[in-house]
This record gives structure tokens, sequence and C-alpha cells, in this order.
């Protein structure tokens, strides 16, 4: 299983009932040996340039598991679903992750840097 970051650009119509799109997204991912590890829904944007007619859309991101086969799987639904303007599927370097945990574990150690020299 490797890891993957997807984001989707909803309808903007969608924006006071996402529940169904966002449980679409959910139980497809699923249904493929996915797992959601992390899920954050940014909420109603404007977009650079108009997607499809629509100048906004509902921004959700989520970090996921997946097998070697589902992204292909998971990107061919995800292009024939109406409710999704455009989505973005990349695969997440794992010298990013270990960055990243480095950075998390430092962090307290500034933070206390930084209160003994006030």
């Amino acid at each position: 299983m490797r890891d993957y970051e997807l984001t989707v650009l909803v309808h903007p119509d969608l924006e006071m009932n996402i529940e169904p799109a966002t449980t679409k997204i959910k139980e497809l991912v699923e249904k493929h040996g996915g797992k959601i590890t992390a899920e954050e829904n940014e909420g109603k944007k404007r977009l650079a340039y108009p997607i499809k007619k629509q100048d906004y859309a509902v921004y959700c991101f989520y970090n996921l598991q997946l097998p070697a086969d589902a992204p292909k799987k998971i990107e061919s639904v995800l292009n024939i679903t109406d409710e999704i303007i455009r989505y973005l599927l990349v695969s997440v370097d794992p010298r990013k992750v270990k960055y990243e945990e480095k950075q998390a574990a430092r962090k307290p150690h500034d933070e206390e840097d930084k209160e003994g020299e006030d």
C-alpha cells in the first residue's frame, strides 16, 4: 500500500449538502481496497479560472493508502462523476513524510527555545 493525496473540487451547488458526494468518494476508495487516513473540507472557494462554467468549487482533501492497481480505477470513476468538477490524485514522496515527521518532532524544541529567550 502506498500513500496518496487526493484533492477534489466538488460542484458549488452541493455546498449545503456535500455529504452524498463525500460519501461516494469514501465508498469508492474502500471498494478498491484503500483506506482514508485524513480528510479535510476547506469549503467553498473561488477558482482561478472557470472550470465547466463554474467560478467556485468546494475543496476537499484526502490522504489515502491505496494498493498499486487502485489509482487507475478510482480515476476512471472520478472522471465520469457529475458532482466532481476536477480532481488530482498524486502519490506522496516518502522523503516528504520523513521530513514532515522531523519537523513535527523538532517543533516542541523550537517553542521551548523561544520561551527561554523571553
